[in-house]
């Protein structure tokens, strides 16, 4: 294990040379030619409607309505799956799960993770002159090579997977609530299915645990230090940043907040909705400090929200899946109903992208991928085909379309992982099969396969309530055009390079600071 050794401290020695330079560079971010810094942050299980520009309701993200404000906002941004990991290997690829090989998360004891043929945004402005950082949620692999520091990412500080993936001292808020982590010989109690008691969350910076289990009440303190660090310093370097954030909010456990904090009976999943617009609030007004007019900052969200977890869950507004809905299950994550899919997004530039400006443009997390490469100017890369689209054009206020098409892919409710069985064409949304996600009450839609798909429009129906009436004129004009793009994409990825994770489970790869001890503790914990 020398090689790995050396390997670490090379990767460690690297980046401390992009962090503390000998020379300061005196770099401006306002001269002409260039490259732009990139700042892409990534909520959580955060629904369409928790974010209040979108949703009157809500009233928990004023540093988020003021970068709305102040930059463009997309109502009709969507994640490229309804689940954490393919949707994070399509935001670093621009490529869909059927093509990159993530069609479902990745565990605890995963051996694989983002196939290695494929190339990530980190690795390609890493070769065009970036510092490359990421700071929290990776689930993409963390065993081997498929950990961030060997995959693009000159610096690493986070949690591997999700942070309901291991067992705490600070369980916070869960629907069931988990256990803490066992201490000295005492078994856990009250173990419910989906927690780990036998594992505590680590905490990785670069290849090294620094602290397992985490601390959950102070982890989003954390997550702003490093992340305003790595922008403020990588500013001096001379050199171009990215800078990729994978958010702990607003999925579970929520941490946990003292009931002194914060106004008279906040219930906890607005108080984390608090917590995460603070931090990114941190991170703002760091960007506009060190980088303002040279900083393009991205925010959005993975999937929505986590039905299940009842009131630790979020809002997906007026996208409520009604035909689902009545049937049984939810219609929010894992789903490819509107709440499992349509996420908050915003565009942030001064100069460069409109003010208070909102699109209806049809857009999609992949498009993250392409589009930051153009604004870079980094090629593609060779060799593959990609479903994102750059929309730089439309960031600017220069067009007022992105897609035509979108295909969401199964994630988990119903159908095969990964496969494409629901349609967006233009205002229209096609289902080959629908399913309900496990909702608060406990139940679960039936999967259903539909031979004609039901067809809704969206324009006129952002409930998903009626499916247009298959006799019907409408219905007959849409259906082969549907029928015509799916089996368009399906030819197109026939004819790809396409990979394949691998999903293989080994016990020998969970991540663990001491083996000697209960839970893996460090013994600084």
């Amino acid at each position: 294990m020398a090689w790995l050794s050396l390997k670490v401290w090379l990767v460690g020695l690297s980046f401390l040379g992009c962090l503390y330079p000998l020379v300061d560079f005196s770099f401006n971010g306002e001269t002409r030619g260039q490259k732009p810094n990139f700042v892409i942050i990534l909520a959580d299980d955060m629904g369409w409607g928790d974010l209040g520009a979108n949703w009157a309701g809500t009233k928990d993200t004023a540093n988020l309505d003021r970068m709305a404000a102040e930059g463009t906002r997309f109502v009709d941004f969507h994640a490229a799956a309804s689940t954490c990991s393919p949707s994070r290997a399509a935001l670093l690829t621009g490529r869909l799960g059927l093509r990159n090989g993530v069609t479902h998360n990745f565990a605890v004891m995963s051996v694989g993770g983002l196939p290695l043929n494929e190339t990530t945004l980190a690795e390609v402005l890493r070769g065009a002159g970036y510092i490359t950082g990421m700071i929290g949620k990776w689930h993409l692999g963390h065993h081997g090579s498929h950990h961030p520091n060997f995959r693009g990412f000159d610096y690493y500080f986070g949690v591997p997977y999700s942070h309901d993936m291991g067992c705490t001292d600070t369980p916070g808020y869960n629907h069931p609530p988990c256990p803490a982590c066992p201490r000295g010989d005492r078994p856990s109690r009250n173990l419910e299915r989906d927690c780990y008691s036998d594992l505590a969350l680590p905490l990785y910076e670069n290849l090294n645990i620094v602290e397992q289990p985490v601390n959950l009440s102070a982890l989003a303190q954390k997550y702003a230090e490093k992340a305003t660090q790595f922008i403020q310093q990588a500013s001096t370097s001379g050199r171009p940043f990215l800078l990729y954030v994978g958010l702990a909010h607003m999925h579970v456990p929520l941490a946990g907040t003292p009931p002194s904090a914060g106004p008279r009976g906040r219930r906890p999943y607005s108080a984390g909705l608090r917590e995460m617009d603070h931090l990114v609030g941190r991170i703002k007004d760091t960007v506009d400090l060190v980088g303002k007019n040279n900083t393009f900052l991205w925010f959005t969200g993975d999937n929505g929200p986590w039905a299940q977890k009842c009131e630790l869950a979020g809002s997906v507004g007026p996208f409520t899946g009604s035909w689902q809905a009545r049937r049984g299950g939810s219609p929010a994550k894992q789903t490819t109903w509107e709440g499992g899919h349509r996420v908050p997004a915003l565009a942030y530039w001064p100069g460069r992208v409109p003010v208070n400006v909102t699109s209806a443009a049809l857009l999609s997390v992949l498009d993250i991928f392409p589009t930051v490469l153009a604004l870079a100017g980094a090629p593609l890369p060779q060799g593959r085909r990609f479903d994102g689209l750059d929309v730089s054009q439309v960031l600017f206020g220069w067009a007022q379309t992105g897609h035509r098409v979108l295909f969401h892919p199964n994630s988990g409710a119903a159908g095969e992982d990964g496969a494409l069985q629901t349609v967006r064409l233009e205002q229209y949304k096609a289902f080959y099969v629908t399913g309900g996600a496990r909702a608060c009450d406990g139940s679960v839609g039936p999967e259903r396969h539909h031979e004609r798909p039901l067809i809704f429009d969206l324009e006129a129906d952002l409930a998903e309530a009626a499916p247009l009436d298959r006799g019907g004129a409408e219905y007959r004009a849409v259906l082969p055009r549907v029928a015509a793009a799916l089996a368009g994409v399906l030819a197109d990825i026939a004819r790809d390079r396409v990979s394949r994770a691998d999903y293989s489970q080994d016990p020998s790869v969970r991540p663990c600071c001491d083996p000697r001890r209960p839970a893996c503790r460090c013994r600084a914990a």
